[in-house]
């Protein structure tokens, strides 16, 4: 039997955190999250997830992970409210080349307010028994030096306490501390250097507002995807179930179009869309919240694993490290990938610590390349985009990935394999293989034959804003 070590600290009690700590637990003594908001079991906003009144995504790979570490988490969500969709059977989803195939598959994603999700997360981490979460605290910087991390130095922010600090020694300390992250200032404050970062800034804003779902609503869909195609369509929506009968409904514009928040605002940007679905069904719903807005969603990626000193005891993960464009839903599932990789770098030092968060650093690198590449790219096609531009080889995948989706429309397998890699259930190898390139190459050749403008993209009133030639994209 392998001796447990005694003691590991997590700073910030984001999904990210939450899972880190789900991992810890079956490999220290006793484990402390540490959060600077008064985190509460309820489902209820609080100030550290800004983002949270807006639609999250919990993709099929994200969704597996966390089944296996919360066993029957799943089944306490529906039960909770939440939805469980077949994403390629009941989301209607209109790509920049099309509607998708529609059919019945096992890529399930579940659907609900991103409160509700951590609620019942952090429910279920509490009650292992060596979990502990701390709230009301703020982490001011590391205990140690530039070799080695032995804990962290606390605040409290609650009443009574806000100036008493305090040292909290660890074995290992694992920082999920979000995209404003202070990691690179605790690192300097130890005397290293701050890591490189890439900025990717497609200036993308969001604006979402909660519906009741209408009586006796009935539709062939149980959520609508239509999805933006910059550089003529720079506007996008998304209808999600949530719990409780009601509609998550987010608004997403690029290049700084951003949606406006009045009613009359929300609704204008709605019809303005590629296809009036969205629109004719929130047309006479009740609104039940005010338009909330969030703009901070530029791709920020920090390199820690190009440093060259590397403190021993010490990680950093999540949006931390590497925080995407919400709009591609990739966050949390990538933040469970992550903690796959801890577990499995626990599990390969029996126990053991030396060397650990540097390896770790270096493979969580190469897991964020894959879903990094993907958000990027696609922010690429904006104008405006800023921090980046368009190589050869992401002309050729933007190029490349139309004719993906064009086959998808009537092809069940190729959509297949796209939602494989959209939930990241596989790598972006998969739509290269064989068998999608023939079927892109077959509908490429038939809409050539038969279309001399293959897809105009329409607004509400059918007049045309743009074509898109999927042989000849860019």
């Amino acid at each position: 039997m392998r001796k447990k070590r005694e003691q590991a600290i997590v700073v910030g009690a984001s999904m990210a955190g939450m899972l880190a700590a789900r991992v810890l637990a079956d490999f220290f003594d006793q484990v402390t999250v540490i959060d600077r908001d008064a985190v509460t079991d309820s489902a209820e906003a609080r100030p550290g997830v800004p983002q949270a009144k807006h639609l999250h995504a919990l993709l099929p790979r994200g969704r597996r992970i966390l089944e296996r570490y919360f066993p029957g988490i799943t089944a306490e969500l529906e039960a909770a409210g939440a939805e469980m969709l077949d994403i390629a059977n009941d989301i209607a989803w209109l790509t920049a080349c099309g509607w998708g195939v529609r059919f019945a598959s096992e890529f399930e994603g579940l659907s609900s307010t991103r409160d509700l999700l951590d609620s019942i997360v952090r429910r279920r981490l509490k009650q292992l028994p060596n979990v502990e979460i701390l709230p009301d605290c703020e982490v001011m910087g590391l205990v140690g030096r530039s070799t080695r991390v032995e804990g962290v130095r606390l605040r409290f922010r609650s009443e009574g306490r806000s100036f008493v600090t305090e040292d909290l020694w660890s074995d290992l300390v694992v920082a999920t501390t979000g995209r404003n992250s202070a990691v690179p200032v605790w690192l300097k404050e130890l005397g290293l250097p701050e890591p490189a970062i890439e900025c990717v800034n497609a200036h993308v804003g969001y604006a979402s507002r909660m519906f009741r779902k209408p009586q006796n609503f009935q539709s062939d869909w149980r959520a609508i995807f239509i999805q933006a195609a910059p550089p003529a369509a720079k506007r996008a929506g998304i209808l999600f179930p949530v719990e409780n009968e009601r509609w998550l409904v987010t608004l997403q514009g690029g290049d700084g179009d951003y949606p406006p928040t009045d009613d009359a605002g929300f609704l204008e940007f709605t019809r303005s869309l590629r296809s009036p679905m969205l629109y004719e069904a929130i047309l006479n719903a009740e609104a039940l919240t005010p338009t909330s807005s969030y703009r901070a969603t530029e791709n920020r990626l920090r390199h820690y694993e190009r440093l060259k000193t590397w403190p021993e005891c010490f990680v950093v993960m999540g949006d931390a490290v590497c925080a995407f464009n919400p709009v591609y839903g990739q966050g949390m599932t990538t933040a469970a990938l992550g903690a796959e990789l801890l577990q499995t770098s626990l599990q390969g030092q029996g126990g053991a610590l030396a060397g650990v968060a540097p390896r770790f650093q270096k493979q969580l690198a190469r897991i964020n390349k894959a879903p990094w590449m993907l958000a990027t790219s696609e922010d690429l096609r904006y104008p405006r985009c800023e921090g980046a531009t368009a190589t050869r080889s992401t002309r050729f995948m933007h190029s490349y990935i139309a004719r993906v989706l064009q086959a998808a429309t009537s092809d069940s397998s190729t959509r297949a394999r796209f939602l494989e890699v959209h939930g990241m259930l596989k790598g972006p190898a998969t739509i290269f293989r064989p068998s999608v390139m023939l079927q892109t190459l077959k509908a490429a050749l038939a809409l050539k034959a038969n279309s001399v403008n293959p897809h105009p993209l329409h607004n509400t009133n059918g007049s045309e804003m743009a074509s898109l030639d999927v042989t000849e994209q860019a």
